[in-house]
């Protein structure tokens, strides 16, 4: 049986999210620049396919390569390494609100 080749796999943050099934995922790049030697940041944005809805914005996720599932998306969400602490810091406020109301 013949196995895959090695596919590429990244580490972003998630910045969006409001597609179905899909992330956009935020890949920063350090390259070495050839002539000036000076450390360049490059920003990429993929859109991954993420299949149970899970990511939330700000979350750090880890996106391997794998086949065209549409036009654009060409990565899937493997994993969430770490959860975004924003949502639960939104949520605290709505509950101080709501203890406020009269």
């Amino acid at each position: 049986m013949n196995q895959r080749g090695k596919r590429k796999t990244f580490i972003g943050t998630v910045v969006r999210n409001r597609m179905d099934k899909t992330a956009v995922v935020e890949v920063i790049k350090i390259k070495k620049h050839r002539k000036y030697h000076k450390y360049i940041r490059d920003r990429v944005r993929y859109m991954a396919h993420d299949p149970q809805n899970k990511c939330e914005v700000g979350d750090r996720v880890k996106i391997i390569e794998t086949r065209p599932l549409s036009k654009r998306k060409r990565w899937q969400v493997i994993d969430i390494i770490e959860r975004s602490e924003a949502k639960g810091i939104d949520l605290l406020k709505e509950d101080q609100d709501q203890e406020q109301l009269p």
